[in-house]
């Protein structure tokens, strides 16, 4: 969008200074990516630019980060893990996401605000005093499971990471739930209520298709929060649910390895990915309610 030609000179002034401001706000959030992505392709086992790399020269620059991550047990194991945690935490996040969120969407709810307030708070209390909470309250779980149920410990140290990281991502399945319900319109479910539909079907066949991307960008955001969360799992986890960012924390206070680089650079393009699909759905979301041109 450009100026418009009658625009004044506090107007102009202001429009270019308000894109040097983004770009500089741009550049902050997005430089320590873009140091880390080359210093992956290092030759060295190094944290730094190496004057082979800063003289471009082919002899700086090197894969063997990234085989060592796709090849190497060590991290393999972690990869598996968080392969295995995050989707089964992102599916009970959003489950119970989006029904608490058509739940609070309905006026006559009582204390909806106060419910609201309880269920985001995940993302409002440090994190530390969460996995603090979490550790105590999955402990005694635990040890319920195993002795009680017969659950192995290894099974029931998964079920309570998983457990653990559906709790932190349930909010923001809710908020972007309830988001897409705002502009819902509820003669919709009125409407089918009236042809004979019932309450199971009028959600899957009405409510369902419409408020499904929010649903969808609630359960890319509930991944991405299992799949980089840390401090929950070195609480709750144990050395066999040992996650990909635990291990990468691991590995820069035991052993220094340039392989955290290249899983960096492997994190940073699938959050890329997964953002591009959120971003994709939300001009969708507001096509399908009518908030935005076609």
């Amino acid at each position: 969008m450009s100026l418009p030609s009658y625009a004044t000179t506090g107007q102009r002034i202001w429009y270019y200074a308000f894109r040097v401001i983004c770009g500089v706000i741009f550049f902050f959030l997005i430089a320590p990516i873009i140091t880390i992505i080359p210093l992956s392709f290092n030759a060295q086992d190094f944290f730094t630019f190496t004057p082979e790399m800063l003289a471009l020269k082919p002899e700086g620059y090197s894969l063997k980060h990234y085989e060592d991550f796709f090849t190497n047990p060590d991290w393999l194991r972690p990869m598996q893990n968080s392969l295995i945690i995050a989707p089964f935490a992102t599916i009970i996040s959003v489950s119970l996401g989006t029904l608490a969120a058509i739940g609070l969407s309905q006026s006559h709810v009582p204390f909806r605000r106060g419910i609201m307030a309880i269920l985001i708070s995940p993302m409002i209390v440090p994190l530390i005093i969460s996995a603090t909470g979490m550790f105590f309250f999955y402990s005694q779980m635990g040890l319920w499971m195993e002795s009680t149920l017969g659950i192995s410990k290894s099974l029931s140290g998964y079920i309570k990471v998983i457990l653990a990281h559906a709790a932190l991502g349930i909010p923001f399945v809710i908020i972007t739930v309830t988001a897409t319900l705002v502009g819902f319109d509820n003669s919709l479910t009125r409407a089918a209520a009236n042809m004979g539909a019932t309450p199971v079907t009028t959600f899957f066949k009405v409510q369902m298709p419409l408020i499904l991307p929010g649903v969808i960008s609630g359960g890319l955001f509930a991944f991405i929060t299992s799949f980089d969360e840390v401090v929950v799992v070195l609480f709750v986890g144990a050395a066999a649910q040992k996650t990909l960012p635990w291990q990468m924390f691991t590995g820069l206070r035991e052993q220094i390895s340039p392989t955290i680089l290249a899983v960096a650079t492997v994190l940073v393009a699938i959050s890329i990915v997964l953002l591009t699909v959120v971003e994709l759905l939300r001009r969708r979301s507001e096509r399908l309610r009518g908030m935005s041109p076609s």
